[in-house]
């Protein structure tokens, strides 16, 4: 099984990933596409750079594609393209959106974390709160755009992990 988690920045994620990762044997984890470019000597801007994020949303598209079966995917082509859209409204993501359907189709689960109301993570200095805020709300949008059926998971990361495992086995 193909497991995308996504979310705005600082809600759990990699966490729930990792999570996950020690209740499923066999599987394995594509860390964020962020890190792994990072490590492969991609320099990324000081700055939120809407180029940054289509290096990402490439990136994330080709691990997609090359993985095989059992894999969890920290990070998934929508939430990165919904940081994309909301730092840069005016460019086209057409051809985005359309790689995104294709890319949907490759996935079998779907785990949305959303912020939650109190705020689990804000034990973290949260950067660029309204940022966070605006992937959050589009997010929302788009599951029910591009018709994804999706676990939105909630509570705490152990009650995060249980709603994720009641779903799949």
């Amino acid at each position: 099984m193909r497991i995308a988690i996504f979310g705005a920045h600082n809600v759990g994620k990699t966490t729930l990933a990792e999570e996950l990762l020690e209740s499923l044997p066999g599987y394995t984890l594509e860390t964020e596409p962020y890190y792994q470019l990072e490590l492969s000597g991609y320099e990324f801007s000081e700055h939120l750079n809407a180029e940054d994020f289509v290096e990402q949303f490439n990136y994330s598209g080709h691990l997609i594609s090359k993985s095989g079966n059992d894999v969890i995917f920290d990070r998934f082509v929508l939430d990165i393209l919904a940081y994309l859209h909301v730092i840069d409204p005016n460019r086209n993501i057409q051809s985005f959106f359309e790689k995104t359907q294709t890319l949907i189709a490759e996935i079998d689960l779907f785990v949305f974390v959303p912020i939650e109301e109190p705020d689990l993570m804000q034990n973290y200095q949260t950067n660029l709160p309204k940022l966070r805020s605006k992937v959050n709300d589009l997010l929302y949008d788009w599951i029910s755009d591009f018709g994804i059926e999706v676990i939105e998971v909630r509570g705490t990361v152990l009650n995060r992990r249980n709603q994720v495992l009641d779903k799949i086995l």
